[in-house]
């Protein structure tokens, strides 16, 4: 059994049940989007660090993310921290287009050559403050936000299509909770998934901290 078949395996009886996510789980090479010194550690789930005071996601964290944004596929989807580029990758396995934002522009190199390398040049890697978005390319019909939010970025929300889901970590810089959010008519509706802990977000919906920590 693959390396990516043995992550999915692991991912489903920790409760992901979306098939779609366990696929493309399975199929992106996680292996690709750490440095050399943690490829041994790759396939764990766990986060890693990627420089920069960053990480690449714990895998379950991933999955669970993918899962709740409940892709079709044929969906525009924009994921902001981008950081190793790994979820960017899980996600254009389950969407149409997927627009990628990251703060630290070393890291945006990276994760693009890495993206292209593995076979995901489609995905557009972008520089800048990610709580910002992307407007000129809005509405986004699902926003995945891999960094930790001290309350729902209205830009953000804002970008969604009606009816789109945005999963943000909302809490403090130490402790949050997945929330998945839905826009609707009447405001947003809120749901609470699991807890979590994330870097924090910077930028103008982030944390007043000057580096993530």
């Amino acid at each position: 059994m693959s390396d990516g078949a043995k992550l999915a395996a692991f991912l489903r009886e920790r409760g992901i049940r979306d098939e779609r996510v366990l696929g493309a789980m399975a199929r992106v090479p996680r292996d690709l989007f750490v440095p050399a010194e943690q490829r041994d550690r790759a396939w764990d789930d766990r986060a890693l660090p990627i420089g920069h005071r960053q990480t690449i996601s714990q895998p379950f964290m991933v999955a669970t993310i993918a899962a709740a944004l409940e892709l079709s596929g044929d969906e525009r989807v924009l994921d902001v921290g981008a950081g190793s580029g790994y979820q960017a990758a899980v996600l254009a396995e389950l969407a149409r287009e997927v627009v990628a934002i990251e703060l630290v522009p070393e890291l945006a190199r990276r994760a693009r050559e890495t993206l292209a390398g593995a076979g995901y040049g489609r995905v557009e890697i972008r520089v800048g403050d990610g709580a910002l978005g992307a407007p000129e390319r809005a509405p986004f019909d699902a926003i995945a936000v891999a960094a930790a939010a001290p309350s729902l970025p209205p830009v953000l929300y804002e970008q969604l299509a009606f009816g789109g889901r945005l999963v943000v970590p909302l809490g403090s810089r130490r402790r949050q909770w997945l929330e998945v959010v839905v826009r609707s008519e009447d405001g947003p509706v809120q749901r609470r998934s699991v807890p979590c802990v994330f870097v924090p977000l910077l930028g103008a919906a982030g944390f007043d901290e000057q580096g993530r920590g």
